[in-house]
């Protein structure tokens, strides 16, 4: 029987089949194979720590592997990604999970923002894929949460917190280029949530749990452009309550930089969007 104001044809609407958005057959292939070897001869060429409840910048070369992992224990991290030389360039989270889907493990890649619409990084190693979807649909990295901030811990909690992901990328981010804080902000956009376990509650929340990282798990990305990162160390820790916290245990995270003997055979930095941007004039 339809419910209150329901059509008499609500169960057929309902049961109309969906279909993918944007099959990934469309997609530039990865050969996994190929970054694989090159991972094989690279040798490392920097390291980052980034302090519980705090933020680092980090560059990568196109070419070379970056790695982020929890040396001591649980920890979620928030992680932007920018063209190297152009921070106009960056990462497109919401297109990214367009392509890929909510959550990103090996082989989904990471892309820009319009008009550019290109791969920054290829997902090439990923500890936690075992994880897949558990009882509660929950899944590890996610491309759907922005990045906790104060301006929604001001609306939600009535106070100001500084040590959240978006203000400590944001100065990151004023550190590493000079910029004031304002105009730096300006340059922060929705994340990848790495190692954070979330999902979607039966009536559509975004709902989030215990990540199930552990010291020593990682996830390991390709540089497909000369890339700038930033990372924060979640204030949340491993998530399991709250995300804007003083209380909750936190660890770091260390990023580690490879540089490959010789370049990935076939690989070449790819370039931006060819759509002539006539929008139809």
């Amino acid at each position: 029987m339809p419910g209150p104001g329901a059509p008499d044809d609500a169960g057929a609407r309902r049961a109309i089949r969906p279909v993918v958005c944007y099959p990934p057959e469309g997609l530039p292939a990865v050969d996994m194979a190929a970054l694989r070897a090159a991972r094989r001869i690279a040798r490392k060429a920097g390291r980052i720590l980034v302090p519980p409840r705090e933020g680092r910048c980090f560059r990568v070369p196109a070419g070379h592997f970056f790695r982020i992992s929890c040396p001591e224990g649980t920890q979620v991290g928030d992680l932007d990604l920018w063209n190297g030389a152009d921070l106009s360039e960056h990462f497109h989270s919401g297109k990214t999970r367009a392509l890929h889907g909510t959550h990103l493990s090996t082989g989904a890649r990471l892309w820009s923002a319009f008009p550019h619409l290109r791969p920054l990084a290829t997902i090439t190693e990923d500890t936690l894929a075992w994880y897949g979807t558990d009882a509660h649909g929950c899944r590890v990295h996610d491309v759907i949460g922005t990045r906790c901030d104060p301006y929604t811990n001001r609306l939600l909690a009535g106070a100001d917190y500084h040590r959240c992901c978006h203000s400590n990328l944001t100065r990151a981010l004023a550190a590493e280029t000079g910029l004031p804080l304002p105009e730096a902000e300006r340059h922060i956009h929705d994340v990848l949530n790495v190692f954070m376990c979330t999902g979607f509650s039966p009536e559509g929340r975004y709902i989030m749990k215990a990540s199930p990282a552990r010291a020593g798990d990682h996830i390991e990305f390709f540089a497909e452009i000369d890339l700038l990162g930033a990372l924060s160390a979640c204030p949340g820790g491993d998530c399991a309550s709250e995300h804007s916290s003083d209380a909750a245990t936190c660890h770091p995270l260390l990023v580690e930089i490879f540089a490959p003997a010789a370049r990935p055979a076939g690989w070449r930095t790819p370039p931006v969007n060819a759509y002539d941007r006539s929008h139809g004039a």
